[in-house]
């Protein structure tokens, strides 16, 4: 039997554009999303976030669920379109209203809220106006706007984390182009990854310095992470990996603990990688509370030859391929996802201890974990069996590194529901409730009821022992 402490956080996780629906309900303008989705040939039938799962109209019967599944915790984001349209003018109230009555309905079901200020739908006035992540001005727009959600939620909410995956809005965003804005480019990701960075330090500070005192929260930054395994025990490939997760999760989470983008970044991006000011430091440095972690999959890593020719094949994620030369790879005998991710869930426990020893130990929370699966509904039933085995594998490596004394407080399945999965459409489900897209109707999976139960107990017996954790 895996016991998890006395007061871990056990909770699930959406965000705003993939199942609000209502794009244009009482008074919200496009994000770059919106403008995104419907340009044609981006995303996967051209499909939007018009509609999704339309949480804007059914939040009291999903709350309800939730409920049902005995979740402490749920983490959501707000649309900042929907409660400031042009993202630096007037608030919109009836936005406020919604998430103000969202947020009393978790309290009243006894589900802490959790909020996310920025899930990669930024205004799309600020981006055809301001430029968007690339404008340094958009760090005070950011500030303005969380101080709206401060000022209306935060006699509610005690946990804020101010942005989501900046690594993905920096390189899938502004780098590959395969997400809003649509952008490619090897230099504008680490200008927007430093916007990010500031705009964060400066909710933080006005957070801290104003609010948090009198309505005694807590406040971070989640960022996504895959571990990298050295191919070999070459020094070569242990350099490899170190440098993958160093441009990948060292990049983001550098700045906040030691007030510098990592060494290995600056040698090898020079001029093109921005230099923080004092202010920007200080700003910055010691600016999270906790560390949220999007944790998904995991790969081996090597090093690349700079010399070489380079194979279509190989792909650096984690940073720019040209920057790090890391060339990723999986063990054939590893279960994929629908998504194609491997089911590795001995990574997530070394990312943890990674992440613990760098770091000094900080609170963690992982903020998602979860995986895609060709889900079917069949007599009512979702037998996502492979899910289910996912979270309890990943659950055990993470109770694992707990007896390893890593301060890991809570874990957030991803996600509640299947949703528009940004440029793939509804074609891969995440949720642990099916969402059939022509009814709406919501059906819990196995998976559902399996969580259910672990969190009623606090943890769960552990049946997978030929599974490594």
């Amino acid at each position: 039997m895996i016991q998890f402490p006395k007061d871990f956080v056990w909770g699930s996780a959406t965000s705003s554009y993939q199942i609000e629906g209502g794009a244009t309900a009482d008074g919200r303008a496009w994000s770059i999303w919106d403008a995104h989705a419907h340009t044609p040939g981006r995303t996967n039938n051209n499909e939007n976030g018009d509609i999704a799962c339309d949480h804007y109209h059914r939040y009291k019967e999903d709350v309800a669920l939730m409920a049902k599944m005995g979740l402490k915790a749920y983490r959501f984001s707000i649309s900042w379109s929907r409660i400031q349209p042009d993202g630096q003018g007037n608030v919109n109230p009836k936005g406020i209203q919604f998430y103000s009555d969202l947020i009393d309905e978790l309290i009243a079901n006894n589900i802490t809220p959790w909020v996310t200020l920025y899930h990669w739908d930024l205004p799309l006035a600020l981006q055809t106006e301001k430029d968007g992540w690339l404008n340094p001005e958009i760090a005070n727009y950011f500030e303005a706007y969380a101080e709206i959600c401060y000022k209306n939620f935060g006699d509610r909410v005690k946990n804020w984390i101010t942005l989501n995956e900046s690594w993905v809005v920096a390189i899938l965003g502004y780098g590959e182009g395969i997400f809003a804005p649509g952008r490619k480019s090897k230099d504008e990701p680490y200008k927007v990854g430093h916007q990010l960075l500031r705009a964060h330090g400066k909710a933080v500070q006005l957070y801290r310095n104003k609010y948090q005192q009198k309505q005694k929260g807590q406040i971070g930054i989640t960022n996504n992470g895959d571990w990298r395994e050295p191919l070999t025990d070459s020094k070569e490939d242990i350099d490899a990996a170190q440098r993958s997760l160093e441009f990948f999760l060292g990049w983001f989470a550098d700045p906040i603990y030691f007030g510098d983008y990592p060494k290995v970044m600056r040698d090898r991006v020079g001029d093109r990688l921005p230099k923080f000011t004092d202010e920007d430091r200080a700003l910055i440095k010691g600016s999270s509370d906790f560390f949220g972690l999007n944790h998904y999959t995991c790969s081996y890593a090597s090093n690349v030859d700079p010399n070489a020719p380079i194979s279509n094949q190989v792909y650096g994620n984690g940073g720019i391929f040209e920057d790090q030369y890391v060339a990723l790879s999986s063990d054939p005998k590893w279960k994929l996802t629908a998504m194609k991710w491997a089911i590795v869930p001995w990574g997530c426990r070394k990312l943890l201890e990674w992440i613990s020893d760098r770091y000094g130990n900080p609170p963690i929370y992982i903020t998602e974990n979860g995986c895609a699966l060709d889900d079917v509904v069949e007599n009512g039933k979702v037998t996502d069996t492979l899910r289910k085995e996912y979270y309890e594998s990943y659950l055990a490596a993470c109770s694992k590194a707990i007896d390893k004394g890593v301060n890991l407080q809570g874990y957030f399945a991803w996600s509640f529901m299947d949703n528009f999965e940004w440029a793939l459409g509804y074609s891969k489900r995440f949720g642990m409730h099916y969402v059939d897209y022509d009814t709406l109707e919501r059906t819990p999976k196995n998976s559902a009821l399996w969580l259910s139960k672990a969190i009623q107990d606090n943890g769960f017996d552990f049946s997978q022992n030929d599974v490594e954790i």
